[in-house]
């Protein structure tokens, strides 16, 4: 009797942990079970949950699925984001219904389901998968789904998961959408999407405010890469997708010890968050659009961002930030409202400006005489009026050629000063109207091309490229930089680098043509040219499409105009005219390095002895700019195709559009702007955006290892170990490492070969204190009979089927995807 008595109660209590204690190892619901309160469900791996949960101070349930191990949760997908469970509710429940729906009530409502009858409900099963996607499936054939989350994004996008475009019944096309939340305690949906439009040629996707107004693309998908965003591929292979009923981007990591996740954040941007599994941090690799301001109407109504502080909002004079915190998002403004509001109300404006052919007196009347007229512009004789909220203001340097000044009317009251008097009714903010609708953005620009084209009476002081004679000229070497905001504002004579016309550039390079373009980089096209003296240049045009821009081309002109070093690049002049940024530098014959270092057919042209003066030569160059230039240089973007060959196959470092300044003693900065080439970047900086002249070390050591080897750091997917680095060590503890070097090379001498091995291995270590200085470098290089320290585990060198040596290197585990690299890191 006994026995019986406790197997029943042991049966009652096992039929109630599997009835209402989910969250138990548990990852299925059932036909006749149900999930509510603070019941869970798990994937079997433990990674994701899915349950309620409630946010801040908000007084709102939801149900979503979130991250499991980590202590701030990190929610990926809300089921009922825009009908929330009160949280007085105490009968809310997830539930499979009679008719197989997945339905979320409260009380007798229905906040959400999956709105798909099904007959054999008994049969049907909710599952949370592996990899975040919340699946109702027929039980007894799991591959049988019916209904998954992946296909109703919320404002996250996992691996596996898709975006793109889906066929409706009515043979219309719905779009999948990355939408925000409305604030960080908020999932309700916000202003800005991420989405496919099926009307674009090229698979683009898009991100947009408000859903109609788009202000950034990834550019066209090549079938490996998106054109405007090659992040994407740094760590992850992205797939398009089409069948009848579907189109779309799917992607997966190159490995798994790696959690991703790519969010349409609160702030406008698409941002690609990383974790190492059992970390409980993320990282930020990369947003888009790279600087915040660039987010359409980020800073809201009747507010601009500047240029120095692109994060940040000001009202425009008369305007305070609205008071209701609602209308704030992560500590940015969602714009502002006048001080004293304006004798007329109840407004009902038109979306675009109205133009006319007035004069600016004229213009500024026909605003004032109109009670609707919020705002005008004048550019030449156009005159543009605005009737409602200003949008996407932004305020620009001197550098922009097409600022304007906007007049905005504000209330009387707020136009007294001290005294009493009156000021003007009208107050000029320096503002660049960020295309306000694209028909006022081409008035402008032409506008301003008019008046540029008049000049104002100035006469124009560049000079001619054609005729200019570089050989008895050093100002790109000698002379310093001392106002290059001044060239914008037609200032040249202030402007110590020669300052070349469009025109002579354009003849130079036989307008641009393609058969005299060299190659391409971030920064955009660079092309040969030729003066009438038969002097050979190389011409660098910013591309519109850059990801870099007008930052890194001052960045540029400031630094390596300060510069003179053999083994540097040599910048001759710039180009500041009708919106084009263009720099010249001395022509180098031979290419890149990259374009013989990796071409099995040229590399054979890069003997022993030639490798070994390439290393040596970048090697002092990188010394001069760390320790001997008149400022302290980290270059941050050192690689094989940064690094040119003059005729005699002499390297010269260029392209300093990332790099910065170190003032004083100071030898380390943090930065959240991480920049570079993923595969030569340190752990620290790629990790934590920490740089140093160490940093360059590592890029150093990598590019080392490349020029012995032959091959890329990113090129060995197909073998054990995931980078060169990676490859290097393990032959290194197996006292195999003379099988890295180039078959190319025949047989240079050994101890040669294993001393710039040993050298490159000792610039990569994981701590940035154990990596030498470039001064022990060049030491190092130059004194063949001092002993070298055996160098410690490098930073990336995880393989994918590990290497069993007797060996003491450690065993810490670590991770190189795709060249984007990183570590575990363990306390010391």
């Amino acid at each position: 009797m006994v026995f019986c008595i406790f197997s029943a109660v042991y049966f009652l209590l096992l039929c109630f942990a599997v009835k209402f204690c989910l969250s138990i190892a548990v990852e299925t619901i059932s036909f006749g079970q149900s999930l509510s309160g603070s019941q869970t469900i798990v994937s079997q791996d433990g990674t994701f949950e899915l349950g309620f949960f409630s946010k801040g101070r908000s007084n709102n349930t939801y149900l979503g699925i979130w991250y499991r191990d980590f202590a701030e949760k990190t929610t990926v997908w809300v089921a009922n984001r825009e009908k929330p469970i009160s949280n007085t509710s105490r009968s809310s429940k997830l539930e499979i219904s009679e008719d197989g729906k997945l339905v979320l009530r409260d009380e007798s409502e229905i906040l959400w389901s999956t709105n798909l009858v099904l007959s054999q409900a008994s049969s049907i099963e909710a599952v949370l998968l592996n990899t975040g996607n919340f699946v109702l499936r027929e039980s007894s054939e799991p591959s049988t789904i019916f209904w998954q989350s992946f296909d109703y994004p919320t404002d996250t996008w996992l691996p596996e998961g898709k975006l793109g475009l889906r066929i409706l019944p009515a043979s219309s096309w719905e779009p999948q959408r990355l939408i925000s939340w409305k604030n960080s305690e908020d999932p309700s949906p916000g202003i800005y999407s991420f989405v496919m439009d099926k009307d674009t040629s090229g698979g683009q996707l898009f991100l947009e405010w408000n859903m109609s107004e788009r202000y950034y693309s990834t550019g066209t998908w090549t079938g490996e890469v998106f054109a405007s965003v090659p992040e994407f591929s740094y760590t992850s292979k992205f797939t398009l997708v089409s069948t009848p009923n579907e189109t779309y981007y799917t992607y997966s990591l190159f490995n798994k010890i790696i959690l991703s996740r790519l969010v349409m954040d609160v702030s406008g941007q698409l941002k690609q968050l990383t974790a190492l599994r059992g970390h409980q941090t993320w990282s930020e690799t990369f947003s888009l659009p790279r600087e915040q301001s660039n987010v359409y109407a980020y800073c809201g109504d009747f507010s601009y961002s500047s240029s120095s502080s692109p994060s940040s909002c000001t009202c425009l004079q008369g305007f305070v930030p609205f008071s209701n915190e609602n209308d704030r998002i992560n500590g940015g403004m969602r714009g502002c409202e006048r001080k004293a509001p304006l004798l007329i109300s109840n407004l009902n404006p038109p979306d675009n400006s109205e133009e006319q052919q007035l004069t600016v007196e004229e213009c500024k009347s026909a605003c004032l005489e109109n009670c609707f007229c919020i705002a005008y512009a004048n550019v030449g004789s156009l005159c543009s009026m605005w009737s409602g909220a200003l949008l996407n203001l932004k305020q620009v340097s001197d550098v922009v050629n097409n600022r304007q000044d906007l007049y905005v009317k504000v209330a009387n009251s707020e136009l007294q000063d001290d005294s009493g008097d009156k000021k003007r009714l009208m107050v000029i903010v320096a503002v660049v109207v960020s295309l306000v609708g694209p028909a006022l953005g081409g008035l402008l620009i032409f506008g301003a091309r008019k008046i540029k084209r008049r000049g104002h009476g100035k006469k124009d002081s560049s000079q001619d490229l054609l005729s200019f004679d570089f050989s008895s000229s050093n100002h790109a070497i000698d002379n310093q930089v001392k106002n290059v905001n001044n060239a914008r504002e037609g200032s040249k004579n202030d402007f110590d680098l020669p300052l070349f016309s469009y025109a002579s550039v354009s003849a130079a390079t036989s307008n641009f043509s393609a058969g005299n373009k060299l190659g391409e980089g971030g920064f955009g096209p660079v092309y040969k040219g030729k003066t009438l003296k038969g002097e050979e240049i190389a011409v660098k045009r910013l591309s519109t499409r850059s990801g870099q821009g007008l930052q890194e081309f001052r960045n540029e002109i400031l630094l390596i105009a300060k510069l003179q070093h053999r083994n540097l690049v040599r910048l001759l002049g710039c180009c500041i005219e009708q919106d084009e940024n263009i720099l010249v530098y001395e022509y180098m014959p031979n290419k890149s390095l990259d374009f013989f270092l990796f071409d099995p057919k040229k590399q054979v042209s890069l003997e022993w002895e030639t490798r070994i003066c390439i290393i040596e030569g970048i090697a002092q160059g990188l010394l001069y700019l760390h320790q001997y230039s008149r400022l302290r240089i980290i270059h941050r973007d050192l690689k094989a195709s940064n690094i040119l060959l003059d005729s005699e196959m002499n390297p010269k470092i260029s392209d300093f559009g990332m790099a910065r300044i170190f003032g004083g003693n100071n030898s380390e900065a943090n930065t959240k702007r991480i920049v570079g080439t993923y595969g030569y970047m340190a752990p620290e900086y790629a990790l934590d955006g920490i740089f140093s002249i160490k940093s360059d070390v590592f890029s150093f050591g990598v590019l080392v290892l490349e020029i012995v080897s032959g091959k890329k750091n990113t090129g060995f997917y197909n073998s054990n170990a995931l980078n060169l680095i990676g490859h290097a060590w393990d032959l290194w503890i197996l006292n195999r490492a003379l099988e890295l070097l180039d078959p190319s090379l025949g047989s240079p001498p050994a101890v040669a070969v294993l001393r710039c091995i040993n050298i490159g291995l000792l610039c990569v270590q994981e701590n940035p204190n154990d990596r030498p200085t470039m001064s022990n470098v060049v030491s190092m290089l130059c004194n063949e009979v001092v002993a070298l320290p055996p160098p410690k585990q490098p930073a990336f060198v995880a393989r994918r089927n590990v290497i069993k040596a007797n060996s003491t290197s450690s065993n810490a585990q670590s991770v190189s995807v795709n060249g984007l690299t990183f570590s575990s890191l363990e306390p010391r």
